[in-house]
């Protein structure tokens, strides 16, 4: 097996199922197979999934566990438990990749082929992820970000968006510090080498850890417009607004606890978790009085 898509549903099924077309439209000499984690969705996803797409292994969750653990339970059936056990589903070995994809997302014919291609050039890679373009066309500047340390933090909260590598060309291939998880393909030995997502992560900031992790192992993270995908942003998140800003925030305080705490004092530490929920406090308040609701910006 080359590859195995994983996506997490909450609540997307109209979106999901124009996810899974895609995928399964997918123009390639490669060999994937999908797992489909349902967070307990209440739209009929996980009924539409069994009916209309039976060869994806499908995992229903009686509540909706987060993003990075409904992640987790794909690739702990994937990746065998030892390297003496019997690889997952019958295999000689495991996949050589994994993507995370959302349910939001929708890919070209040629996204698997190029993005393994890619990959498969380069060694060095760990990490890599497209180009993506919202649903009105405009690129999504999260394709590829730097991490949110307290300069970078402080420089975007500001509105000055040094978050999203603003000097670097859309088109042109490049190391970044993060490339997004709505499309985040990972080498299998590079999860075998750092581990699986850190759970602590409910919907937002997992990505920013997992790859912050593999470039501290020896593996880049690539931005590699090579194919592009469209990004319905927010299918799942604008459901629960609130739950989602807080989640965001939340994210925020534990990466920079987890990675920039121990080099700082304990009262900057104690600024930087004060100035993080002072945002949410307005962001919540400018959400009471709009209609289109602030999830993660």
């Amino acid at each position: 097996m080359d590859l195995s898509v994983i996506i997490v549903s909450f609540n997307t099924k109209d979106r999901l199922q124009e996810c899974l077309r895609s995928v399964f439209a997918s123009q390639t000499r490669y060999r994937f197979e999908v797992f489909v984690v349902d967070n307990a969705s209440q739209d009929g996803s996980a009924e539409m999934v069994a009916r209309d797409f039976t060869t994806v292994n499908l995992i229903q969750n009686k509540e909706n566990v987060g993003y990075s653990k409904a992640n987790n339970q794909a690739l702990q059936r994937i990746i065998p438990p030892s390297p003496h056990s019997s690889p997952a589903r019958g295999e000689e070995v495991g996949p050589r990749y994994y993507l995370l994809l959302n349910s939001d997302v929708e890919i070209r014919a040629d996204s698997f082929d190029k993005m393994i291609s890619f990959m498969d050039n380069d060694k060095s890679v760990g990490i890599a992820g497209p180009k993506i373009v919202k649903t009105d066309g405009s690129f999504d500047e999260a394709a590829r970000r730097n991490f949110p340390n307290i300069k970078n933090a402080l420089r975007y909260f500001l509105g000055l968006k040094s978050s999203y590598h603003p000097d670097l060309p859309r088109d042109q291939i490049a190391p970044v510090d993060s490339v997004m998880g709505a499309f985040l393909m990972i080498r299998s030995n590079v999860v075998e080498k750092i581990g699986l997502l850190d759970e602590a992560f409910f919907m937002y900031g997992e990505d920013l850890d997992w790859c912050l992790r593999a470039k501290a192992a020896g593996f880049r993270v690539m931005y590699a417009p090579v194919t592009t995908v469209w990004h319905h942003k927010g299918a799942s998140s604008r459901k629960l607004p609130s739950k989602a800003l807080y989640e965001f925030h939340r994210a925020m305080a534990i990466f920079y606890m987890k990675h920039y705490s121990a080099g700082h004092s304990m009262f900057t530490n104690s600024l930087v978790k004060l100035a993080i929920w002072i945002r949410y406090c307005l962001k919540l308040i400018q959400n009471s009085l709009r209609g289109d609701k602030y999830v993660s910006k």
